[in-house]
């Protein structure tokens, strides 16, 4: 039995022993713009996640890339969002230290995109990873986390202390940390703009 996801930018069939992730076709797009982008952007991201794993962080093993398409390992474990504690949100902060110290934005950082499998926290759906070395993109990339935590936990507040204990083996850490709070401040500025309107 293979179960289909559907998401804005492919289709994942999961398959018994692996998974496959196809690009799908945006109509709105002039076709040959259409085929280049998806291409392109699917061996950005298989490329992306071999280079993660180069790097100690856990990701599926790339098996095949065709086209549109990427076959990969299935990762058979629990979903971090349903098991999330303070052990398991400082692993991830070690796992996005790793991710930062190789260039590496993931894009998507929440804890959906996350399988706990062996005592390892393996990292999914890299479709808006890109490489950049600035602190901006960094600060970024960890704010999403921050807004997934406070959106799906209670307890929030720790689970981001401990994801900073783990991200603290980031070289550039309190720049990133800097940064992030700078990006969180126009975030509250921008939503007491709202409130006045």
């Amino acid at each position: 039995m293979v179960k289909v996801i559907m998401g804005g930018e492919a289709e994942v069939r999961i398959h018994d022993s692996f998974v496959e992730k196809i690009r799908i076709r945006k109509r709105y797009r002039i076709k040959e713009l259409d085929d280049f982008l998806r291409r392109r952007r699917t061996i950005s991201e298989a490329r992306i996640i071999s280079n993660a794993r180069k790097h100690g962080v856990a990701t599926p093993v790339i098996l095949d890339v065709d086209d549109c398409r990427i076959v990969m390992e299935r990762i058979d474990g629990e979903p971090v969002r349903e098991i999330m504690n303070r052990d398991v949100s400082r692993e991830i902060g070690k796992g996005v230290a790793k991710l930062h110290s190789a260039g590496i934005v993931h894009g998507d950082l929440t804890p959906m995109n996350m399988i706990l499998k062996n005592g390892r926290i393996y990292f999914i759906d890299f479709g808006l990873s890109y490489y950049d070395e600035r602190v901006e993109a960094k600060g970024v990339d960890i704010h999403v986390f921050y807004e997934a935590l406070k959106a799906d936990f209670d307890n929030w507040g720790e689970l981001w202390e401990a994801f900073l204990e783990g991200y603290s083996e980031y070289g550039k850490f309190s720049h990133v940390l800097e940064r992030f709070r700078e990006i969180e401040m126009r975030g509250r500025y921008v939503d007491k703009s709202e409130n006045r309107s």
